[in-house]
């Protein structure tokens, strides 16, 4: 089973032209969680969904999704908003409204580890930076990491609007890519994180911290991946672009769906995908979200789409 950590969040997004927004299921984490379901990998989520009307969509949208949701907890407070614009290119940009919301007040009994059967935890955005529940998230990380049965996956997913001081959330980020196996992360974070150094300079920072595949997404530029051994880059698909809403998190839930298929899912055998592989984790990891991009929203392809997409 596959297990991700983090937030559920409502975007509330352009629709019917004007000023008018729709309220769609989202989050990071959530997306991820949902298209790996779709892609028919057993997951569980470890979410806090709020009890509200928007809070029960959300959870209702995971549900029926398939993701399980027997180790998330329900709160009181409101759900997490996010507020989407799109450019004229369809690349979107989020004004969020995080205070109070039910998505950070982890408890320590809630996350003293993972669900049982867990071989992928997979966490990220801003569940990992938002307190008061950063620190226990941080902490069930290094015990995994620790442990060594679980492969943990990073994406820092950076959101640089929200983070009133961003040389402690780089700080603190680094800490998490130590007791990360496998970090997958978009070009803009890699510059945040790394100011000044080159994509490929940024993997191997990573790589020298411990991580053990570093996977990059460059936009229209493609993508590209690198571990101790050996480096491939993947040009992106030719796509009629709806818009780039869960884009990022398709290719993550992609990403972890090759992993499996690959049979190189655990810590050890992550960081030792030869060459062509590694390049066709990342072609798969691609398709999942270049058709995701030829849709409005996140909205990730299942398992039969793919293979329509693949024989055609």
């Amino acid at each position: 089973m596959l297990t991700v950590l983090g937030e559920a969040v409502i975007d509330l997004a352009p629709s019917g032209g004007g000023d008018l927004l729709a309220a769609h299921p989202g989050g990071s984490p959530l997306n991820v969680a949902v298209g790996l379901a779709r892609l028919g990998r057993p997951t569980a989520m470890l979410a806090r969904f709020s009890r509200t009307s928007f809070g029960r969509r959300l959870r209702a949208h995971a549900e029926a999704n398939g993701v399980d949701l027997t180790w998330a907890v329900a709160d009181d407070r409101p759900a997490t908003l996010a507020v989407v614009a799109l450019d004229v290119t369809g690349a979107a940009s989020y004004d969020f409204y995080l205070d109070g919301t039910a998505d950070w007040h982890w408890a320590p009994h809630e996350l003293d580890g993972v669900p049982a059967g867990t071989r992928v935890l997979h966490t990220g955005s801003l569940a990992t930076l938002l307190p008061p529940g950063a620190d226990l998230l941080a902490d069930l990380l290094a015990r995994e990491h620790a442990a060594g049965r679980v492969l943990v996956s990073l994406d820092p997913n950076v959101r640089p609007a929200v983070l009133a001081d961003p040389d402690a959330a780089r700080a603190r980020l680094l800490t998490l890519a130590r007791h990360a196996h496998l970090v997958k992360a978009s070009d803009e974070d890699l510059a945040w994180l790394f100011p000044g150094a080159s994509v490929e300079e940024a993997a191997d920072r990573l790589l020298d911290l411990g991580v053990r595949l570093v996977v990059a997404t460059r936009g229209a530029a493609g993508s590209y991946a690198a571990t101790t051994d050996v480096s491939v880059a993947r040009p992106a698909r030719r796509v009629a672009v709806a818009d780039t809403v869960g884009a990022g998190d398709a290719f993550t839930a992609g990403l972890l769906d090759a992993l499996v298929e690959a049979d190189a899912a655990a810590p050890a055998a992550v960081g030792a995908l030869d060459w062509a592989r590694l390049g066709a984790v990342l072609d798969h990891a691609t398709l999942v979200a270049g058709m995701t991009c030829e849709r409005p929203g996140a909205d990730p392809p299942r398992r039969d789409e793919l293979a329509n997409v693949v024989d055609a």
